[in-house]
């Protein structure tokens, strides 16, 4: 377990699962297909999976947790990433991905997914994936919502 100034950062284990949710609760309306009690329990599945499969990264400060990140070593995919509105610019996020890229396979391109540019509601992770490395990629659509595809490209030198 990292002790950085945003708090530990460690691999989430299940007894977790109650203070990811509150955090869940209090993000979700910045999230499309979290609008529903049914569509936050099939959250609440899915992170037990993520857990069950070392694939489940947290941030704990003062016993609560503030920050969740959720990713896939066989897709590449980093696929949920939340830090309470309270504890931002904290480099929580920074602290999360990097412990994500630390347990992936360091030659596999990573994926995410966002808002489109304009959309002020991605402003800051758009922000943040540019400075974590991550260039622009594919648009498509997630729950509904229009997003874009950002890569961080990690392949040796030599390798297509």
């Amino acid at each position: 377990m990292e002790q950085k100034q945003g708090g530990a950062v460690r691999l989430a284990r299940p007894r977790d699962i109650e203070g990811w949710m509150e955090l869940v609760e209090r993000v979700k309306a910045e999230f499309p297909g979290l609008e529903t009690a049914g569509a936050v329990a099939e959250h609440r599945a899915a992170v037990l999976d993520f857990i069950q499969n070392s694939s489940a990264v947290c941030a704990e400060k003062n016993g609560r947790i503030v920050g969740a990140l959720l990713f896939s070593k066989e897709s590449g995919t980093l696929c949920f990433l939340a830090v309470d509105p309270d504890s931002r610019r904290q480099h929580i996020a920074r602290e999360l991905v990097s412990l994500m890229l630390a347990r992936m396979d360091e030659d596999r391109d990573v994926a995410v997914t966002t808002y489109r540019e304009g959309d002020p509601r991605g402003a800051a992770a758009r922000a943040f994936y540019k400075r974590m490395g991550f260039s622009e990629g594919e648009m498509g659509e997630e729950f509904g919502c229009p997003v874009q595809q950002f890569i961080l490209r990690r392949a040796r030198a030599g390798q297509t």
